[in-house]
């Protein structure tokens, strides 16, 4: 069985002194999710609407596309999206996972949605979901 070292033992422990301290971050956490949500879906871009965590994901429907579109918003705008591909997911529904954090404004979220649109159209998602 594997035994936790003391670091992530005193990580974890941290985690949770701090959820339960500063309950105003997951509410901040959850309106910060929702918000990127509608910037993304005012964007057109296609938001994965079963998702209702902090989570947010955006169907891409392609393996190739997917690792592209996130190499491009790292390379070119220093952006890191997580590029969710098969097997983690079934095949045709590869997506970017987006994870914003309660210290992400409203700036930072306006320039992924510049930064998002830019890349999609240079990389057509044609979407079937």
């Amino acid at each position: 069985m594997l035994q936790p070292d003391s670091e992530n033992a005193a990580a974890a422990l941290e985690s949770v002194r701090i959820v339960r301290e500063c309950p105003h971050l997951r509410d901040r956490l959850q309106e910060r999710a929702e918000r990127l949500k509608a910037l993304l879906r005012d964007a057109g871009l296609p938001v994965m609407s079963e998702s209702t965590t902090h989570i947010v994901p955006v169907l891409v429907g392609d393996a190739a596309r997917c690792k592209k579109i996130s190499d491009i918003l790292l390379e070119d705008h220093g952006i890191y999206v997580q590029p969710i591909n098969y097997p983690t997911v079934p095949r045709g529904t590869e997506r970017l996972r987006i994870t914003p954090s309660p210290f992400h404004d409203d700036e930072l979220m306006d320039a992924l949605i510049k930064a998002l649109t830019t890349v999609w159209s240079k990389c057509p998602v044609h979407v079937t979901a």
